[in-house]
């Protein structure tokens, strides 16, 4: 890793310590402080405060792909408990730090201007790497994936809106609650691959291991 890239990932660190402590009403002051720097040096690494925001939202963005990719695995498990895994990963992650989260979904940039905001613009990331491994998949039996992107899109927007709510009336999910959370959003997730695939001739047993789905759609009983 540059040295410059080693700035970035430190003055990112001193912002999640900043917003956990100060709440989302950050400062480009606040974070310098934070990592025990200055301004000027800050914004020798980051345009502004929006470049500051993308790079928080990228942090959070990698931090939740780590933590789903070995969980999303439709070969080995139902697809509906993969999902679930998945979800509850991604639950785990922003749950650690939930002020970020918040942060980022507030969307408002420097001087009152709008951002597209983090379950937008960075969800749209997420989607992309969402959308290869599923492909991935699909592809492994020529279903066409045509239409695919929209879908998972969709599915990837339902969790970040969901969270958005779910997190403005939670301050300190418990486990239980976040139990609950995956237990509420899974299906709907689920509804949304089921309804993309059926459109395909495709019916695929959501409580059975992908790979016997898989095998039945080779030798033409799907």
């Amino acid at each position: 890793m540059a040295a410059s890239e080693e700035v970035r990932d430190e003055f990112v660190d001193a912002a999640y310590r900043a917003i956990a402590t100060r709440g989302p009403d950050l400062s480009m002051e606040d974070v310098a402080r934070e990592a025990g720097s200055s301004k000027p040096r800050l914004y020798r690494h980051f345009a502004d405060k929006d470049d500051l925001y993308v790079a928080i939202a990228q942090r959070m963005n990698d931090d939740v792909y780590q933590n789903i990719r070995p969980d999303f695995n439709f070969v080995l498990l139902p697809p509906r408990d993969a999902l679930a895994e998945a979800i509850a990963s991604y639950t785990r992650v922003i749950t650690e730090s939930p002020e970020v989260f918040r942060f980022l979904s507030r969307g408002t940039g420097q001087q009152g201007s709008l951002r597209t905001g983090y379950p937008i613009a960075i969800g749209r990331d997420l989607s992309i790497r969402v959308t290869e491994i599923a492909r991935d998949v699909l592809g492994s039996v020529d279903i066409d994936t045509a239409g695919l992107e929209t879908t998972v899109v969709a599915g990837v927007g339902a969790v970040l809106a969901a969270s958005v709510l779910w997190l403005e009336s939670t301050a300190s999910p418990t486990d239980v609650q976040r139990s609950q959370f995956v237990a509420e959003v899974s299906p709907l997730v689920w509804g949304l691959v089921d309804a993309y695939l059926r459109e395909k001739g495709i019916a695929i047993a959501g409580d059975e291991p992908m790979f016997v789905s898989l095998a039945k759609i080779r030798a033409g009983d799907a």
